[in-house]
């Protein structure tokens, strides 16, 4: 059941779908933790806009004005179809994600490739319909599949990098003054492993946040996984951060199906991680 911060911000954007013409916005979908159901005092309100065609910026900017936005702004990639707008209402901050009806169809088909990283799917299969011409719920029976040999190709995908170097380079990680070489590997290895745990489980990859309640739930996934990525960003001492991250690294691959990189990845994991503990004591 979503709590009473996730109401109050649904009814606000449900009041901004009210105000756009309906021959403009003919699908409007709630997305984010208002939308899960999990919303705070800091949350904003993320909703997707389906326009019969594709809308210029100073358009897109006029309807969130006449729906009663003020402080308008933009960010991202502007060269790109997507049109995004940003405002405030009532002081709740907004991310309007403005997208014609043609480039919704290929966005949803595309996150069905081996590339896709993003967190799309995971937001478009939790929305909610603020208004629907009936697309939201053709996407999510789309995305209450998740094939097997999508999750097999992005688990090979994401274990690539471990491996084809000798394990001893791990070490130079952890020098002085590398904290940051450090800092790039592991927040890498910590995003491969989640994008591994979630294809197991053939669940569309979420965000970070709230990360210990999304993982919850996964049926196949390394012991205390959320919390051991926190420690190992917590922990001080470089050595026993990267060995925290190699360990789990290793369990994470360990449930993996079998395959090139995979097989390479437990190896050399192994490797480094019995490198990383000898050199510790």
């Amino acid at each position: 059941m979503p709590n009473e911060r996730s109401r109050q911000l649904q009814d606000l954007a449900q009041r901004v779908a009210d105000a756009l013409p309906l021959e403009v916005a003919e699908e409007m979908v709630l997305t984010g933790s208002v939308s899960r159901g999990v919303a705070d005092e800091v949350s904003d309100i993320e909703m997707l806009i389906v326009t019969p065609e594709q809308m210029e910026l100073a358009a897109c900017f006029e309807l969130a004005r006449a729906a009663g936005l003020e402080e308008l702004d933009t960010w991202g990639d502007q060269s790109t179809p997507t049109r995004r707008v940003s405002g405030l209402l009532e002081g709740v901050s907004l991310e309007l994600i403005w997208w014609s009806r043609e480039y919704a169809e290929s966005s949803i088909d595309s996150l069905f490739n081996r590339s896709d990283t993003s967190s799309t799917a995971d937001a478009i299969a939790h929305g909610v319909a603020l208004r629907t011409s009936g697309s939201l719920s053709q996407w999510q029976a789309r995305l209450s599949d998740y094939p097997e040999e999508l999750a097999r190709a992005r688990i090979e995908d994401a274990a690539l990098p471990w491996g084809g170097f000798a394990a001893a380079g791990l070490l130079t990680l952890i020098r002085p003054g590398e904290r940051l070489a450090l800092t790039e590997w592991m927040y890498d290895g910590a995003s491969r492993l989640l994008s591994i745990v979630f294809a197991l489980n053939r669940v569309w990859l979420p965000t970070t946040k709230r990360l210990e309640a999304r993982v919850a739930s996964l049926a196949l996934k390394p012991a205390r996984l959320a919390e051991r990525i926190e420690e190992a960003f917590a922990e001080p001492d470089l050595r026993r951060a990267l060995l925290v991250m190699t360990e789990l690294q290793l369990e994470t691959v360990a449930l993996a199906p079998d395959g090139p990189n995979v097989n390479r990845a437990r190896r050399w994991l192994a490797a480094g991680a019995n490198l990383l503990s000898s050199s510790e004591r």
